[in-house]
């Protein structure tokens, strides 16, 4: 997989189509994922460059519950595509 913008949107649109908002926020903080008043919200660090945006989603991604009937189908064959690559590191 290779680390460019086209595969962080498509990273990003897995957590839209479950509801989440992913946002860039600065500060020293760890890139994690909040749950704020009942909404489904994904914080990132701003200053993380491209790899490290994709990265931290994914492990995010691997933490919290995605309900794949929400996917498109597009996004179903990207998230099948990621989950062979982490299996394979």
């Amino acid at each position: 997989m290779k680390y460019t913008r086209t595969t962080l949107e498509k990273t990003q649109n897995l957590f839209k189509e479950n509801g989440y908002t992913v946002r860039y926020e600065k500060g020293s903080f760890q890139s994690g994922y909040a749950l704020v008043e009942n909404k489904k919200i994904v914080v990132i660090n701003k200053f993380f460059d491209v790899e490290a945006r994709i990265n931290t989603l994914i492990e995010i991604m691997n933490q919290v519950e995605l309900d794949f009937s929400l996917f498109s189908e597009k996004s179903v064959e990207f998230h099948k595509k990621v989950q062979k690559q982490v299996a394979a590191a």
